[in-house]
């Protein structure tokens, strides 16, 4: 393995970031289930958490791969948000995203909703840099 190659392990392992959220009944749409917009603000927030983690840099979202809605998420419920670096280009950062749904009265959980997210690092001119100085590519 290449020292690239360790340290994006390490940067990796070190950068997983979960957040749980409860859904009240703010969060809904009219089906008294979390409203999508929602759910992808939380998903964008910790995928930019887990990104900044890994390179400390200032970062911007570019885009997103299709996000899969999988099972609905009913006001009342537990989610967890877990997002996991998992690629590495020389300026950017891909970070995937699950989010699982538990309900409070009971045990297990289910995956509700997943994608991919984009990010570039960038310099106080807003020009891309790269994610791991000194590392190249």
């Amino acid at each position: 393995m290449t020292p690239r190659e360790q340290e994006i392990q390490r940067r990796t392992e070190l950068s997983v970031t979960r957040i749980t959220k409860a859904v009240f009944p703010s969060t809904t749409n009219h089906h008294n289930t979390l409203f999508g917009g929602t759910a992808l603000a939380w998903m964008d927030e910790v995928s930019f958490i887990a990104a900044t983690r890994f390179c400390r840099l200032p970062l911007v979202t570019v885009s997103t791969d299709p996000i899969n809605f999988n099972h609905p998420i009913a006001a009342g419920s537990i989610v967890e948000l877990v997002g996991r670096v998992v690629k590495v280009g020389n300026t950017s950062l891909k970070v995937e995203v699950q989010v699982y749904v538990e309900s409070m009265s009971s045990d297990g959980r289910e995956l509700a909703i997943q994608g991919l997210f984009s990010f570039v690092a960038i310099d106080d001119d807003k020009r891309p840099v790269p994610v791991l100085p000194g590392f190249a590519q």
